[in-house]
């Protein structure tokens, strides 16, 4: 058993956040026990936390991780350009190898900022799973389903392979877009989600002209024609939701549908910006996630938490809009639960141990006037101080133990990118 003592532990309850003085106990991959000191009881591991603070861990709900081999490779180009010119010709280079060793290079990013599960798009899916099963790492994949896909029939076969993989992977059901998958293959994707009762995903209105086609081709919004034709049935959402009308909001509160906004990529690719405050007045539950390296360029939930409240208090001119309290719950706990990560929502007795270390001693974080505030606004991957997965901690001062030396994955990805990666 590990003992966490001696700090403040952030813990969410219905009507806010409460930081209190409570001791945090781990065993056997989950919370044993929170609350004050207990005697007569032995420990593997005692950390004196020495007034630093204890969170959930974050939890990054769209990510695409073997891309971070494309960070800062062609940057400041419009996004149909980015696609075409680099991303898609480079991605073809990719190969299982190539795939695992990005992971792991990504998998470390997320540590260090204290990201403790993923919700990833890619294919590869094997090598990925593997990557963040070797690191001790927690992964949600999302099937990324279009027609460029050899066999569709793939989607079903990784559904039921690995979901069974092992404890830290599960596997949901998407498409990549609406625009780029037939009708056929979508009416496939909505028979999976019938036949093992599964929720749905997608990118989803993340620019305006996607939305100009969609209604071009079907007469309604991508919200509404997928919901048409069965898709969102067992639930689901969207990642980025960024140019939604009042009818797509309305659609995702009545059905309890996710979206989830990734304010520096959709900034930085000029996409726009997503209404989070209005979906989130009218009941939409929002989550958070950074997209990939290469349209962010970096995997740093502080960053987007950041981004989420200022660019609503911007947008709907409202200082009052997206309070800190409120984004960090969509980081930590919405978050987990749009990835159907139920037992990893806070820190509770018999919940998984998903947990990072906030270091209060630097000078962003003086003084304490508001612990959660702090985070938000003032807050950064340089506060990280350890980050724990499944009861192991993986990152602790600067040092990672995932099984494999940092300098080791960079050097093998560098290689790759040498050998495989046109720049010009």
């Amino acid at each position: 058993m590990i003992r966490f003592y001696n700090g403040k532990t952030l813990i969410f309850e219905n009507n806010g956040i409460v930081i209190s003085d409570d001791e945090v106990h781990v065993s056997g991959g989950r919370i044993e026990y929170v609350g004050p000191a207990r005697a007569g009881v032995r420990y593997e591991r005692e950390i004196d936390l020495n007034g630093d603070l204890l969170i959930p861990g974050f939890k990054n709900a769209h990510t695409h991780s073997p891309m971070t081999f494309l960070r800062s490779l062609a940057d400041d180009l419009p996004l149909e350009r980015w696609l075409r010119e680099s991303c898609w010709p480079n991605e073809a280079r990719l190969d299982d190898d190539a795939v695992y060793d990005i992971t792991k290079l990504s998998i470390l990013e997320y540590l260090s900022s204290g990201t403790t599960a993923i919700f990833d798009m890619y294919n590869h899916s094997e090598a990925f799973s593997r990557a963040c099963a070797d690191s001790g790492f927690r992964a949600v994949i999302c099937s990324a389903l279009n027609d460029f896909d050899k066999d569709p029939a793939d989607i079903e076969r990784d559904y039921l392979k690995l979901n069974g993989y092992r404890d830290l992977i599960s596997y949901r059901l998407g498409i990549h877009a609406e625009y780029t998958t037939g009708l056929d293959r979508l009416k496939y994707m909505v028979s999976l989600a019938e036949k093992y009762h599964e929720p749905c995903w997608t990118h989803l209105c993340e620019t305006k002209s996607e939305v100009e086609g969609c209604i071009s081709r079907y007469g309604m919004t991508p919200p509404l024609f997928l919901d048409s034709i069965g898709f969102f049935e067992y639930g689901g959402g969207g990642y980025h939701c960024v140019w939604m009308s009042d009818e797509d909001i309305a659609l995702f509160a009545d059905k309890g549908l996710f979206a989830v906004s990734c304010p520096s990529s959709n900034l930085k690719l000029s996409s726009g910006i997503a209404p989070v405050a209005k979906m989130d007045a009218a009941g939409v539950r929002i989550a958070i996630g950074t997209d990939s390296a290469a349209s962010n360029n970096a995997l740093d939930m502080f960053r987007e938490m950041y981004l989420v409240s200022a660019l609503q208090k911007y947008i709907e001119n409202e200082p009052t809009a997206c309070p800190a309290g409120d984004v960090l719950k969509m980081a930590c706990v919405n978050s987990a639960l749009a990835m159907g990560l139920d037992d990893c929502i806070g820190i509770i007795a018999g919940m998984k141990a998903d947990l990072a270390v906030i270091d209060m001693s630097r000078p962003n974080m003086r003084p304490l006037n508001n612990l959660p505030v702090n985070l938000v606004y003032s807050g950064s991957k340089e506060n990280v101080r350890m980050t724990m997965v499944n009861g192991r901690i993986l990152y602790e001062d600067g040092r990672f133990f995932i099984g494999e030396e940092a300098e080791n994955i960079y050097e093998k990805v560098e290689r790759f990118i040498h050998d495989k990666v046109r720049k010009e």
